[in-house]
């Protein structure tokens, strides 16, 4: 039986006193979206680019509140300018990003940002974590949230799920 990872997640986000949780809406992460929605300790705001919700996170946490930012690997790209400034100002993020580009990716454009992702983040100072295995997820968020840095945990697209958009 898989793991229920999202709801492990919302746990541990939960726990850790997550308030803010910022996203750009994501077929991977739909029922993490719903769970947090759903918890009236958080308040979940749309972004419409991922790099709003760095903004997001550095006022969330200047105002004494934690947060996290929900995005697909492809949003990577939109907060690499932003991101320096979590390693600049010290700002811990937990960033939970799924992953496209990876084995059985259909949409080839997917591909570059996907597999550039981990040194991308790691190139600005964020302290990246990959889940492989759906069990993985929970704790190395649990992990990243206990250590208050800059951090990315990388859920693999064989977790989530291969997309498709053929019939």
């Amino acid at each position: 039986m898989q793991p229920d990872w999202p709801q492990e997640v919302h746990s541990a986000l939960s726990t850790a006193q997550v308030r803010i949780v910022a996203y750009v809406p994501d077929a991977g992460h739909q029922r993490l979206i719903e769970l947090c929605q759903g918890d009236r300790k958080m308040r979940s705001v749309v972004l419409t680019t991922e790099e709003e919700g760095i903004g997001l996170a550095c006022g969330a946490w200047l105002g004494g509140e934690k947060s996290v930012l929900l995005m697909q690997s492809s949003g990577v790209g939109n907060v690499i300018n932003v991101a320096g400034m979590l390693k600049t100002c010290r700002i811990p993020l937990l960033m939970i990003v799924t992953m496209r580009g990876e084995e059985g990716e259909f949409n080839s454009w997917q591909v570059p940002m996907g597999e550039a992702t981990p040194r991308v983040l790691e190139a600005m100072g964020v302290s990246v974590r990959r889940a492989t295995r759906a069990q993985e997820i929970a704790p190395l968020v649990a992990d990243a949230l206990r250590q208050e840095q800059a951090t990315a945990v990388l859920v693999s697209q064989g977790v989530i799920g291969i997309k498709s958009f053929r019939q």
